[in-house]
């Protein structure tokens, strides 16, 4: 078994984009770190976007962002209940001021 470098990716393997779903290639996605710190790699497994979607995504900081999403039913409500609630929430942290 040779040294295998930590940072060698498997150029053959597909990923599925997080975003629209589309099947690409490793070496034409990257890595989505929903908790925003993907250069601490430990135990760590990750979701890919696609490169156009990426170039759409957001870069903005997203601390909370998981916790806000869960409190609005993420996954576990219609569509419309969770944007709903998600937008009720963002409505409420403006008018807190936070």
């Amino acid at each position: 078994m040779g040294f295998r470098n930590a940072w060698h990716r498997d150029t053959d393997e597909e990923v599925c984009c997080i975003a629209c779903g589309e099947t690409v290639a490793r070496s034409d996605a990257r890595e989505y770190d929903k908790y925003g710190d993907r250069w601490d790699r430990e135990d760590k497994s990750f979701e890919y976007l696609c490169k156009p979607c990426y170039r759409e995504y957001c870069h903005f900081d997203r601390t909370g962002l998981e916790d806000q999403l869960e409190a609005a039913g993420a996954g576990t409500v219609s569509r419309d209940a969770f944007l709903r609630r998600y937008r009720d929430q963002t409505e409420q942290t403006r008018a807190d001021g936070r």
